[in-house]
């Protein structure tokens, strides 16, 4: 693998359609984490999420040899495969699951072990997500993968194809934009 330490990750691809083992350990290697991060913040399981990036690189495997570089960066052409994989895991759990139970009552009579603050957090949880909802596409994936994929503006800047200073400004302009929002709301103060 030493071998694609310095390569840039279009080479890798290259050889990985041409056949090179090292070349998708190599990618692995690069990607791994990331893809793992993205699926465990879409399924919520750590056995679901390994299985997805598992299936991503048996997927990049498979189809190197029809990666275009004028349609993603490698980064984000891996990013979108595990996020396929992601979506359609979540829909055969859907039809797994023929309706969900209602939630309406849930918090008349709250079970003994979930707590008041429990029950706070969750529902600003859920006023922050909404907030976050509302932002612009691209404030809202610099910040998601920033802060809940724990990625540097730097692993971001390639998957979405523009510079580190534009994810920054981005990050930025988000935050403050949800800081106003959330102020709104009463769920953060000026200080």
């Amino acid at each position: 693998m030493a071998e694609y330490s310095l390569a840039e990750d279009v080479e890798i691809v290259g050889a990985i359609a041409a056949g090179q083992q090292a070349a998708i350990g190599a990618l692995y290697d690069r990607f791994h984490r990331q893809c793992f991060s993205f699926a465990l913040r879409m399924l919520g399981s750590e056995e679901d999420a390994q299985e997805a990036v598992q299936e991503t690189f048996v997927r990049v495997w498979r189809s190197a040899a029809s990666y275009d570089r004028d349609r993603a960066s490698v980064p984000g052409w891996v990013l979108s495969i595990t996020r396929n994989l992601c979506i359609d895991e979540l829909r055969r759990r859907r039809r797994r699951v023929p309706e969900l139970p209602s939630l309406e009552g849930a918090m008349d009579h709250p079970a003994r072990d979930r707590t008041d603050e429990e029950a706070e957090r969750a529902i600003v949880g859920e006023q922050v997500r909404a907030a976050l909802g509302s932002l612009s596409s691209d404030q809202r994936s610099a910040i998601e993968l920033v802060y809940f994929h724990g990625l540097t503006s730097q692993e971001v800047g390639r998957i979405l194809n523009v510079p580190a200073p534009t994810v920054r400004s981005r990050l930025r302009l988000g935050l403050l934009k949800l800081g106003g929002i959330l102020q709104e709301k009463g769920l953060a103060s000026v200080d």
